[in-house]
């Protein structure tokens, strides 16, 4: 199992001018212990994530401060740019970061973040597959057909030129089997996570993944690539329960409001200010005790290696370990040494 650190700050508290300290101090962190990678987010006009609304900016800083970790968007939301700007701007963070670049694209969730691109909204999803094959053939040097600014038409290249012959991918997926099943037919990675799925849900949508991409032929067989991201906290004992009870209950309160009013798959739209302030709460208790005993690597060493091994066995490939999400940073950097720990056990435990 590979390990990453994966980011996604509510910035609803006042932080000042360390916004960005967890981010870099985990990104060395990551960077020194031979972790795999650091994921950073594009988020829009909502506290929630609010501090990442441009990942090739962040994945520039981790670039400069980093010389081994890969540096990845999770994601890139592909429908609210140009294909070349994406191709562009990742690029740099390729030269920046030596080779060292991936982009998870995603189709976008949320209405009011199509404000950058209202046409694009209805047709998001098939966007963003077109999209990521359209990145790729710039990455690689294919000219791009245009229409210029008098309307005549020309093709383009994408500069600077990459370090990678080719760039990394994934397809973004909140659950969709659809999704997973896109990404396997044009032979990228899948994101994912636990948020409206459970595990037992995300092994059968990764066997058929696994099938789709062994159905390309151009497999080669390369089996593919499975990332889950899952909210993270380790420490020495069970006291973490309560450490991180406010910080992440807190959290999931400043997304609720987000994921109820966005109106996504067949799930019905709700406006979260109609709702109770004690269903609210019962709501957030429910996902806490959700998220800590069955979806995250949230206790200790021990358990969570438990944890890791199930993941393992549904198909994941790579843990995403989501680990700012209100704990102070100074205790985030000592729950690492944990996580260090368990990395370097179930890296042991690989043949």
């Amino acid at each position: 199992m590979d390990f990453s650190l994966f980011y996604f700050a509510s910035d609803e508290r006042d932080a000042g001018h360390d916004r960005y300290r967890m981010l870099l101090d985990g990104a060395r962190f990551a960077d020194e212990r031979g972790f795999t990678a650091v994921w950073t987010p594009e988020r829009h006009f909502h506290p929630f994530g609010a501090i990442y609304p441009n990942p090739a900016v962040t994945a520039a800083a981790v670039a400069a401060v980093t010389r081994r970790v890969a540096v990845r968007a999770g994601s890139v939301v592909a429908p609210l740019h140009h294909p070349l700007r994406i191709a562009e701007e990742w690029a740099m963070v390729d030269n920046l970061s030596g080779g060292r670049a991936g982009v998870s694209f995603a189709s976008g969730w949320h209405a009011v973040d199509f404000a950058l691109r209202p046409e694009n909204y209805q047709t998001r999803r098939e966007l963003t597959v077109e999209y990521a094959q359209q990145v790729r053939r710039l990455w690689r040097g294919e000219p791009m057909p245009v229409t210029d600014g008098v309307g005549a038409a020309t093709e383009v290249r994408a500069f600077p030129a990459p370090v990678q012959h080719d760039i990394p991918i994934w397809i973004t997926s909140a659950g969709g089997a659809e999704t997973f099943r896109a990404a396997g037919q044009i032979g990228a990675g899948v994101l994912t996570h636990l948020l409206g799925q459970n595990l037992d849900d995300v092994a059968t949508k990764i066997e058929a993944y696994r099938e789709a991409i062994a159905e390309r032929p151009d497999a080669d067989g390369w089996p593919g690539h499975v990332v889950l991201m899952v909210h993270t906290f380790l420490g020495p004992d069970d006291h973490v329960r309560n450490l991180v009870r406010e910080p992440l209950s807190a959290y999931l309160r400043s997304s609720l409001g987000l994921l109820l009013g966005s109106q996504t798959g067949t799930a019905r739209r709700i406006d979260p200010s109609k709702l109770r302030e004690r269903d609210i709460d019962a709501l957030v208790q429910r996902a806490f005790d959700r998220y800590y005993d069955e979806s995250g690597l949230l206790g200790t060493v021990e358990k969570a290696h438990h944890t890791v091994e199930r993941f393992a066995k549904a198909g994941v490939d790579e843990v995403a370990c989501l680990i700012d999400f209100g704990v102070p940073a100074d205790q985030v950097m000592e729950g690492l040494e944990h996580l260090d720990r368990l990395r370097a056990l179930t890296s042991a435990e690989t043949p």
